[in-house]
């Protein structure tokens, strides 16, 4: 008996090591499975080809089948087959089990596979194991797990569904209410932008770079862009003594900040008031709006829709990741539609509500997440 008031077993009075062998041949299709960590389960990798394998033979799940990851079980890589991977074929590397029916029903062993609680006695198991941490399947099976009678477990593990789905359900309306907001300030972007003039983009938001004058005895405290156009962050503050080829530059709020190696994938962003007074190295050009001609988050949005992005992209030549290097010169020249700037700075208006409500959204989506953990914590524990 745990403290928790259930009976813990160890596995082995559960679940029963099962290897059904499948020969690998050229010329034969195989759907090949992986274990992804922290629970999150078993999911179909790839399909092969028997020639792509050096392995003779490999192993079938079915579904309901309980499988791990030698290596990463440390990490949470447990999982119960889902009837979308039941058929799909793993190496000796990923151990399966058979539950017995008269002991414990999967589902119950689905949601335990998600707590921090099994992870913590997977890691504690695999902590001196040789091999790269590999463990053993028979001591795998010597975890021991809480297990009340089955029509308990039953009775949990409806509850847990219930919960879960609920959570599923508020989380669903989320994304609506996201995708409904996005479409609301695509919809009025070309209300305001159809049929109106296009300037350069140096015309209405030219290039200027502030040097610094370094100080060696001064830090420069830094801001970059995310790609994805997921905005600003901070990296720790480079001292004088040790800048060589960063050339930093003052950044200001509201500018145009762009990665000339990353803005063909989204590196652009508004400069914020928190974001004032720090520096951009060399990789970072600033473009600033002339006043009463465009709005910075106007200009920002095009510039990150898909034709401004389109645009941004034909700036950047090369084939590779590294090589894609935005062209200053062909940035100032893209085409930007120029609507009154009173309506966009009624646009920008819209545009701050939707992301204040987005970021409302995001703060609940956190306590959203702390819920089922919290809810499985309690399930575990015998008081759900």
């Amino acid at each position: 008996m745990s403290s928790n008031g259930l009976l813990e077993v160890p596995l082995s009075e559960v679940a029963v090591p099962v290897q059904r062998s499948v020969s690998v041949d050229p010329g034969k299709s195989y759907r090949t499975l992986g274990v992804k960590w922290w629970g999150q389960g078993a999911y179909e990798r790839q399909t092969i080809d028997g020639s792509q394998t050096a392995a003779t033979t490999l192993n079938e799940v079915h579904e309901n089948d309980l499988i791990i990851n030698k290596i990463w079980v440390r990490h949470g890589s447990v999982g119960v087959v889902t009837p979308d991977v039941a058929g799909c074929c793993g190496s000796n590397e990923f151990p399966t089990f058979e539950f017995r029916s008269d002991r414990i029903i999967p589902r119950w062993m689905h949601w335990y596979s998600k707590t921090r609680q099994l992870w913590v006695k997977c890691d504690a198991l695999s902590r001196g194991t040789s091999g790269k941490n590999r463990i053993r399947p028979e001591k795998f099976l010597t975890i021991t797990i809480p297990l009340p009678p089955l029509e308990e477990q039953q009775r949990i593990v409806a509850r847990i569904d219930h919960l879960a789905a609920k959570i599923g359900e508020v989380q669903g309306l989320a994304e609506q209410c996201d995708n409904v907001s996005d479409s609301l300030l695509t919809a009025q972007f070309h209300r305001i932008t159809d049929n109106v003039p296009r300037r350069p983009l140096g015309e209405i938001a030219p290039l200027i770079r502030r040097p610094a004058e370094i100080d060696p005895t001064a830090e420069y405290p830094q801001v970059s862009v995310r790609s994805f156009g997921k905005g600003t962050f901070h990296n720790p503050p480079l001292h004088g003594s040790e800048i060589t080829w960063q050339k930093p530059h003052l950044v200001e709020t509201g500018d145009i900040l762009v990665s000339n190696i990353k803005a063909w994938e989204g590196a652009i962003a508004v400069a914020g008031a928190d974001d004032a007074g720090r520096y951009g190295s060399h990789r970072y050009l600033t473009f600033v709006p002339v006043t009463g001609v465009a709005t910075a988050h106007f200009v920002c949005f095009y510039l990150l829709g898909p034709e401004g992005l389109y645009h941004v992209g034909e700036a950047s030549p090369g084939s590779a990741d590294r090589n894609r290097t935005l062209s200053s010169k062909k940035m100032l020249n893209i085409e930007v539609p120029v609507p009154p700037f009173e309506l966009q700075q009624q646009f920008d208006e819209l545009l701050s509500r939707v992301s204040a409500a987005r970021n409302a959204r995001a703060q609940a989506a956190n306590a959203r997440d702390a819920l089922l953990p919290s809810i499985l914590d309690r399930a575990f524990r015998g008081e759900l």
